[in-house]
C-alpha cells in the first residue's frame, strides 16, 4: 500500500466485517461472529465446520492451541480467488466463543504467508478483546 487507506466496517459486537481500503477486491477483510442473541453456538459450529472443510480440501494449517480451533489456507483457483489468503479462528473470549475470519488479497512476495496470517489472528484476538472488554481464550 502506497496511498491513504479508507476504513469501512459495518456491524457491531456480535456480526461484522471491517476492510481497508475501501476498494473490490478488498486486500484486508476481517469477519466476526459471536454467539450469542440471533447467533446461536450451532450456526459458529455450522460456518467453523465449513471453513475447516475448505482449508483442510487446500492444505490448510493448523493454528497455534492459544488461538483456539482454527486454520491457515491458500485457496487459489477457487471463488475464493480474489482473497486467497484466509485464516480462521474460534475461540472464548468473555466466556463466548467468537468467529474471526482474516482474508487477505496478496502477501508480500519472499514473506511466510502462513505464518504472517497466524499472527495476523493473534493481532485480531487482541484487538477485538480490546473493543469489547474480553480475554482472548478465557
Amino acid at each position: 500500500m502506497t496511498g491513504p487507506l479508507v476504513e469501512k466496517t459495518d456491524g457491531n459486537e456480535s456480526d461484522g466485517d471491517c476492510w481497508a481500503p475501501d476498494t473490490n477486491p478488498r486486500p484486508l477483510e476481517v469477519r466476526w461472529l459471536r454467539e450469542g442473541d440471533g447467533m446461536p453456538q450451532e450456526q459458529l459450529d455450522f460456518v467453523m465446520d465449513d471453513r475447516r472443510a475448505v482449508y483442510i480440501r487446500h492444505g490448510g494449517v493448523t493454528l497455534p492451541n492459544e488461538l483456539g480451533d482454527g486454520l491457515a489456507a491458500y485457496l487459489p483457483n477457487t471463488p475464493f480467488a480474489d482473497q486467497p489468503y484466509r485464516v480462521v479462528a474460534k475461540f472464548y473470549c468473555g466466556g463466548k466463543e467468537q468467529l474471526i475470519t482474516i482474508y487477505l488479497a496478496k502477501v508480500a512476495q519472499g514473506r511466510d504467508a502462513i505464518k504472517d496470517m497466524i499472527e495476523l489472528m493473534r493481532i485480531a484476538q487482541k484487538r477485538y478483546g480490546q473493543l469489547y472488554d474480553c480475554t482472548p481464550g478465557a
